[in-house]
């Protein structure tokens, strides 16, 4: 069998910049520590809104170009972060960005929110049979966000977890590999609160307004957090890499906006919810590392 580093970390997203923006400051840390980062995302955002007046010509209602273009930036951002594992789930374009709930882009042939889940997690097994990740990162039930491929990715994650484990499922090479420890992405209410209070009392005027706290993707009650991954060292490569994603985001010093102008905070402290496998910190403690309690998984 293929010798693999201690520690592999496997993280599904729905579009690129999702990894950045959820996730930039762990995937750096954990880089930069010699651990195993790969990064699936589901597809190349065909569908998202472009910031610069300069590029609009490369949207879904024009060009129709902007999947190959956020496919660079996705690559420029794993740069920054030093990540040299990020892939499509299929190969790049298999699935397309279904758009937001409710739009006609949902139902489109090739759109992930309409791909049968079971064959998509196929493609994500092949990936975690070779990989052998002991840690898997996605979002939660609701995609964060009730976004359709976050949607979708959530449950094409789970299952294909659910089936890699499966001795009996061989319509992928390798043998079975059970997944330690699934997080789901997530932001406590108090730490968002005070990164809001933050921007309107030092950069009211960043941005054409603040974003609604509700805006956030994955803000829980702070007690459903299990685990906080201090990325503070790894700041400057997060903010690199969601400016990186220069079509879709904007980044002004400790905040940034989505096409929508609205500040939010540049979280790097990222926090998580364990939902699978066993604690690495003591009853009523929050764990430091995604890797904690697993045998073998030390820095």
């Amino acid at each position: 069998m293929t010798d693999h580093p201690a520690r592999r970390l496997l993280l599904v997203h729905a579009h690129p910049d999702d990894e950045s923006i959820n996730n930039g400051a762990t995937m750096a840390r954990y880089a930069a520590e010699g651990a195993q980062v790969t990064l699936v995302t589901c597809t190349l955002g065909e569908e998202g809104e472009v910031i610069p007046p300069a590029l609009a010509h490369l949207a879904a209602d024009r060009d129709d170009r902007l999947g190959p273009h956020r496919r660079g930036e996705l690559s420029a951002a794993m740069k920054e972060l030093g990540v040299t594992d990020h892939r499509f789930l299929g190969g790049p374009g298999r699935y397309r960005d279904s758009g937001m709930v409710g739009a006609e882009q949902n139902h489109r042939p090739g759109a992930f929110w309409a791909a049968d889940v079971d064959e998509a997690a196929g493609h994500l097994v092949a990936v975690i049979r070779s990989v052998r990740p002991q840690v898997l990162v996605t979002y939660d039930p609701d995609g964060g966000y009730g976004h359709p491929d976050h949607i979708q990715a959530h449950r094409v994650a789970m299952r294909a977890a659910e089936l890699a484990a499966d001795p009996g499922y061989d319509a992928v090479p390798d043998g079975p590999h059970t997944v330690a420890k699934i997080y789901w992405n997530r932001v406590p209410r108090s730490v968002a609160e005070k990164g809001f209070a933050r921007l309107r009392e030092t950069s009211p005027d960043a941005f054409g307004g603040i974003a609604a706290l509700d805006d956030v993707p994955g803000v829980v009650d702070d007690s459903r957090i299990t685990t906080a991954i201090d990325g503070t060292d790894r700041a400057e490569a997060k903010r690199a890499a969601m400016r990186a994603h220069a079509t879709q985001v904007v980044v002004d010093g400790d905040f940034f906006a989505l096409s929508n102008d609205l500040g939010q905070p540049v979280l790097t402290t990222e926090y998580y919810e364990l939902v699978r496998g066993v604690p690495g910190a003591a009853a009523g403690e929050r764990e430091d590392d995604l890797f904690a309690g697993l045998p073998g998984a030390r820095r």
